[in-house]
C-alpha cells in the first residue's frame, strides 16, 4: 500500500484538545496531534477547532511528504536518539 496523503489523513490520530488564553487574555481552544509535535490548530472555540483542524493537517502533511520528514503514525514507537552516534 502506498502511504500517500489520503492515507495519512485517515489514519485514528491522537488529538488533544485544550483551551488557553491569548495574548489579551481571552480564551481559545486548540487541538494538537500527539504523533506529529510541530502540530496545533487554534480556535475560538472547541466546535470550530474540531471541524476544521484536518484542513491545517492536510497542509502539514503535504509538507512532510514532500521534504521527506518521517511521519510517525498512531501506535509506533518514537526511534531512541543515539547519542553516541551523534555526538562522539
Amino acid at each position: 500500500m502506498e502511504k500517500d496523503l489520503e492515507y495519512y489523513l485517515n489514519l485514528d490520530w491522537t488529538l488533544i484538545e485544550g483551551e488557553d488564553l491569548d495574548f489579551e487574555g481571552k480564551p481559545y481552544h486548540y487541538i494538537m496531534i500527539e504523533e506529529i509535535p510541530s502540530f496545533c490548530f487554534c480556535a475560538k472555540s472547541i466546535e470550530k477547532a474540531r471541524e476544521n483542524y484536518k484542513k491545517q493537517l492536510r497542509l502539514t502533511l503535504m509538507v512532510m511528504l514532500e521534504s521527506g520528514e518521517q511521519i510517525l503514525e498512531p501506535g509506533e514507537e518514537k526511534e531512541e536518539i543515539n547519542w553516541e552516534d551523534i555526538c562522539p
